[in-house]
């Protein structure tokens, strides 16, 4: 796809949506509800091999009973596909690897969504002083140029593993959350749980009650009780819509929302499960070592250290400001303030889900009025 003559140059598809998670698909129902049609006026990619975007990969014992929540798309809940994604009422030990990628499916087929995968954008560039048109080089689709572009590439594909002294020296196993499959692969063996999230608790307890543990994290865990309403859920994403306007990087929901208490963390609490240790000083061959002298020897590393954002494909644009964050601008901070061309959905107060459904209703009603679409 090459542009002979210098001028203006007609795109493949006037909107490039990349990824076909919550965010990307609640992008495409609002493209259609403004009367654009897929594969015409916009195209959805995603890298994956099947519908599900992240969910697909988790690990078996996260059911539909210990997720958080599966927040519904929209036009479509979840509950009232409950028979087809195998998740009735005796549904809440269906692992969410099953039941959310079917759910996904029976979405893109009902709204006709044409979803192209396996499809992976390798990198976008900005050629404006040729044709005005972003380039997205492909694996699969060749490069389409496109006059604007939603991001939906989530986090999942960028795992983040602190870097600690010695951790190249370490003769176990070490494994990131995206990599956790079973507890039963670590019987017998001492595991270091590092990392203070929500996942983190969760294969904590999972994994202590098949053998020995250590946690350790960074800053002292923030236990809730209460429920997480309406308003908290509001000062939470205020924080963290005011650091990326500010360019700043989005920053840990959980160290603002606190760690929910639920009956299975209680009881690990009370099998002595969540006494938590701060992090090591560094890594040996046989375990963890803390600045004190202190030494835990270890056949486990388990990194439940979150993920980064997936915008390495951006690079070229050259998004990122001083701060080390992309400065977002828009109704619900979804625009690129450089560049109003490009809107991130799932980056910063959109990482959630029920967040992703709403800035892709915003991002497709300013972009389409950004490019005369609508």
């Amino acid at each position: 796809m090459t542009q002979e003559a210098a001028g203006p140059a007609e795109p493949d598809f006037p909107i490039l949506v990349i990824g076909a998670g919550q965010s990307g698909l609640s992008a495409g129902y609002h493209l259609r509800r403004r009367g654009l049609v897929p594969g015409q006026d916009f195209l959805i990619v995603d890298h994956a091999p099947g519908p599900g975007g992240a969910w697909q990969f988790r690990w078996s014992s996260l059911t539909l009973s210990t997720v958080n929540r599966v927040h519904d798309l929209p036009g479509m809940a979840f509950a009232e596909n409950a028979a087809a994604t195998g998740a009735g009422s005796a549904g809440a030990a269906v692992p969410a690897a099953t039941a959310v990628p079917r759910y996904y499916q029976r979405y893109e087929e009902h709204f006709e969504l044409a979803v192209r995968r396996p499809v992976s954008v390798r990198v976008v560039c900005d050629r404006s002083e040729r044709d005005g048109l972003l380039h997205a080089e492909t694996d699969r689709a060749g490069t389409l140029r496109v006059r604007g572009l939603i991001n939906g590439t989530g986090t999942w594909e960028h795992p983040f593993i602190p870097h600690y002294r010695g951790a190249a020296a370490f003769a176990g196993r070490q494994l990131h959350t995206r990599d956790y499959r079973s507890p039963d692969e670590f019987a017998g063996k001492h595991v270091v749980v590092v990392g203070g999230g929500i996942s983190a608790v969760q294969l904590l307890d999972e994994i202590s009650r098949v053998t020995s543990t250590t946690w350790v994290t960074r800053s002292e865990p923030a236990f809730r009780d209460t429920g997480f309403d309406a308003d908290a859920g509001r000062r939470a994403v205020a924080i963290v819509e005011d650091r990326v306007r500010r360019g700043l990087p989005p920053g840990s929901v959980v160290s603002v929302t606190g760690l929910p208490l639920d009956d299975r963390l209680r009881g690990a609490r009370d099998r002595g499960v969540l006494r938590r240790r701060p992090v090591f000083d560094h890594i040996e061959p046989g375990g963890v070592r803390w600045a004190d002298g202190s030494f835990q020897p270890a056949q486990v590393i388990l990194w439940a250290t979150g993920f980064r954002s997936a915008l390495d494909h951006l690079a070229p644009l050259r998004l990122r400001g001083p701060g080390g964050g992309i400065t977002m601008t828009g109704r619900l901070a979804t625009q690129v303030a450089v560049d109003p061309r490009i809107h991130l959905i799932g980056y910063g107060p959109s990482a959630s889900t029920v967040g992703a459904n709403r800035a892709g209703r915003a991002a497709v009603a300013e972009l389409t009025g950004y490019l005369g679409l609508s």
